[in-house]
């Protein structure tokens, strides 16, 4: 036996009348039964519904056939933090002790009810006072290592019997303590009706509880069977390596490999061309490299991002790739025997389908599904359902994806490379002028992301601080430091608040004006129920 072997500690929470004493009484006979040294103590309390009474327990876990004649010494009360378990009949009452300390993300396992019996408080507010369960379940994932949570109300009604047969199936089968289930249920009695009802609670507890670490423990698998993607290190060509200095290789690698990927070789080459004018605008700015040229560094990050956009060709093209195939087959475990449908969904709209046109087609698109939101019609769209397990699904998808040699005659491609150099001149002419501000401005590239709507709001934000904030100094040289700490706060405002509030505040505390409003189109629902009386 260890010398330093420690008792397993568990806290039973249970209600008035719910037999707390009693489900405290059955452990310390299976301990006994199983030939285990434990004790137990009850530590009597009024809780916000009256009379919930929690009994503290702790189990030797070496056979006292083993401890050659010592004893244990066991506590009388729970250490804050150093539970083994947290054991609750009722979801409140178990984040109620967790509040109070006793639980920990790295030692508790917390196995309770996820009913709810409603406290005073609750019941008294005129409306719907009770507590949001998703807020107590989320205390419990965050204060245990390890959690069960089942409807025990439910388990006890089916069964007929009582919470506490329910509790005690729930902490065999979560196998904390070291005793066999024939230890559980021989002290429970097989004969009378009562003994029977606890037996079917008991066992409707066990068989829940095996189920969900039976399904935990298939997951941990999972995941620790899937093979490691071996990375392949993007390499910078030779010559852009002697051009370039070793502290943007790395980024300006991943990204170069990235638009060439996208597009063609051609487009990697307008990549590294961009990158050559802020490369020597931060050498003029910054002659004495004081800063590691951190701006063409975070360059290379987001204009690799932004000439890569979303588009439907590329997501044609990620849908219907071999190595997303194979992963989908790993992930499911579908064997070589296996047949495996999968099905992709799709609702591409008339913005998708005019990004892929000339520009004046594009407008034409455009303005006539302006005019269906305009006359109360939903925006068109196409849903599609392809499957991409048969051969005329990837062939439709593979067919999308080679049109990426037409995209630069796409109306979107236009817009997004004018979007681009725009926002590159802004930081090669800042940057040459006062480096901080040009790397601020750099900075910006993080607020375009996603796409839809969230891709055109991000643009719109980075052109407005630009224009507003930025720019000006062009004209106030000495305003640069200024200026940078303004456009740092209107970036982190437009990171924080998805709405724009707190951009706008930003924006006019630095004595820029607010973004301007957008026009939505109002629409009028006929409601035939709603008949208009006269005179009224």
């Amino acid at each position: 036996m260890s010398s330093n072997q420690q008792p397993i500690s568990l806290l039973l929470c249970a209600l008035g009348g719910e037999g707390g004493g009693i489900l405290t009484d059955w452990l310390v006979e299976t301990a006994r039964h199983a030939g285990y040294a434990a004790q137990a103590t009850s530590i009597p309390g009024v809780a916000q519904r009256t009379g919930a009474t929690t009994y503290y327990l702790e189990v030797f876990p070496v056979p006292v056939s083993e401890l050659d004649g010592r004893r244990p010494v066991f506590g009388l009360n729970p250490l804050p933090g150093r539970l083994d378990a947290l054991v609750s009949s009722e979801l409140l009452e178990a984040g109620r002790q967790i509040t109070n300390g006793l639980a920990s993300n790295t030692h508790t396992l917390v196995i309770s009810s996820s009913a709810r019996a409603l406290t005073t408080g609750e019941k008294m507010v005129m409306g719907d006072g009770r507590r949001d369960a998703a807020e107590l379940l989320a205390l419990v994932n965050t204060h245990s290592r390890a959690r069960h949570v089942l409807d025990m109300a439910a388990l006890t009604k089916q069964a007929g019997t009582v919470v506490s047969a329910v509790m005690l199936g729930a902490i065999a089968g979560s196998g904390l303590l070291p005793f066999a289930r024939r230890d559980y249920e021989a002290v429970m009695g097989d004969s009378s009706a009562s003994a029977k009802a606890s037996l079917r609670g008991f066992a409707l507890a066990f068989d829940a509880v095996q189920a969900q670490r039976a399904q935990t423990a298939y997951v941990e698998q999972v995941l620790a069977d899937e093979p490691e993607p071996t990375p392949t290190r993007a390499r910078l060509p030779d010559a852009l390596q002697h051009e370039f200095p070793p502290e943007v290789h790395e980024l300006m690698a991943l990204g170069h490999a990235r638009v060439c990927e996208y597009q063609n070789a051609a487009y990697g080459d307008r990549y590294a061309d961009r990158l050559r004018g802020v490369l020597a605008a931060e050498k003029q700015g910054d002659p004495q490299n004081l800063h590691g040229f951190r701006t063409t560094v975070e360059m290379a990050r987001w204009i690799a991002l932004w000439m890569a956009f979303d588009d439907i060709v590329l997501v044609a093209d990620l849908k219907s790739r071999a190595s997303r195939q194979a992963r989908v087959r790993t992930e499911v475990k579908a064997g070589s025997d296996d047949l495996l449908r999968v099905y992709d969904h799709f609702k591409p709209g008339a913005p998708e389908f005019a990004a892929m046109l000339p520009v004046s087609l594009a407008r034409r698109v455009l303005a006539w599904d302006r005019q269906r939101v305009a006359a109360g019609k939903s925006p068109w769209a196409l849903p599609l359902k392809i499957g991409t397990h048969s051969v005329l699904g990837m062939l439709a998808l593979r067919g999308l994806a080679a049109t990426k040699r037409l995209r630069p005659l796409g109306s979107r491609f236009h817009t997004e490379q004018a979007l681009i150099d725009r926002w590159l001149d802004a930081v090669v002419q800042l940057t040459a002028l006062h480096a901080p501000l040009g790397h601020e401005v750099a900075l910006c590239g993080r607020l375009i992301k996603g796409y839809g709507s969230t891709n055109e709001r991000g643009k719109d934000n980075l052109l407005h601080i630009m224009d507003h904030l930025a720019l000006p100094a062009l004209a106030e040289p000495a305003s640069g430091p200024q200026r940078c700490a303004a456009v740092a706060s209107a970036r982190q405002a437009a990171l924080s608040d998805e709405a724009g509030v707190a951009l706008d505040q930003a924006l006019r505390q630095h004595g820029a004006p607010a973004r301007p409003v957008k026009e939505q189109p109002i629409r009028w629902q006929h409601n035939p129920r709603l008949k208009v009386r006269a005179g009224t």
